[in-house]
């Protein structure tokens, strides 16, 4: 039997199903969103999608030490090329494990360039404390255009792209690189 309370309303058991119904509606609603969310981010990161590469490969870098690096001469094998500065932290942090794959890859013809959207004293100074085995090209701050031209709407470091031997785009990544990645992009493009 239903009592009430001193007030004269009803138990609050009585009330639990309508805020368990909320409740669910609440998170029904934020499931989709997420859901949703994940599908316009894969579909806007998705290799191939608004990307113009007309002009990419013509482009050429200085390096830290001097010389220019063109990319039309990365042409014709798999390339990763990574966009980190020194002041950014994931960027500096995933360094090391890029420079080994690139030592145990090289020789399987994966070729590896950082662009660095920095200036070039900072990176000669990084450089000198933790050597990288990989070219390093200077972007600057038009690398920030850049890797929107690639597909990172929002211009963040780190962002990797990677290219088949043929030069389309295969695949690319906001954020710092994980060896499942390296694995994933290793077995695609060997």
């Amino acid at each position: 039997m239903n009592e009430l309370d001193p007030n004269g309303a009803p138990p609050a058991q009585a009330t639990l199903p309508a805020k368990s119904s909320r409740r669910y509606a609440l998170l029904a609603t934020a499931t989709l969103a997420g859901l949703a969310g994940a599908g316009v981010a894969w579909w806007r990161f998705a290799p191939g999608t608004d990307v113009d590469l007309a002009g990419f490969w013509d482009r050429t870098f200085p390096t830290p030490e001097g010389p220019s690096l063109a990319l039309s001469s990365l042409r014709g094998r798999p390339l990763l090329i990574n966009f980190w500065a020194t002041w950014c932290p994931p960027c500096v942090e995933e360094l090391p494990l890029l420079s080994a794959f690139y030592a145990e890859n090289k020789a399987n013809g994966w070729q590896l360039l950082g662009l660095a959207v920095d200036q070039p004293e900072p990176v000669k100074r990084f450089m000198v404390r933790t050597p990288i085995a990989f070219p390093v090209g200077m972007a600057g701050m038009a690398g920030v255009d850049l890797t929107r031209q690639l597909g990172n709407a929002a211009g963040g470091l780190p962002f990797t792209v990677v290219f088949g031997a043929d030069g389309r785009l295969v695949d690319r990544k906001i954020g710092r690189v994980q060896p499942a990645d390296l694995a994933r992009w290793k077995k695609q493009l060997t």
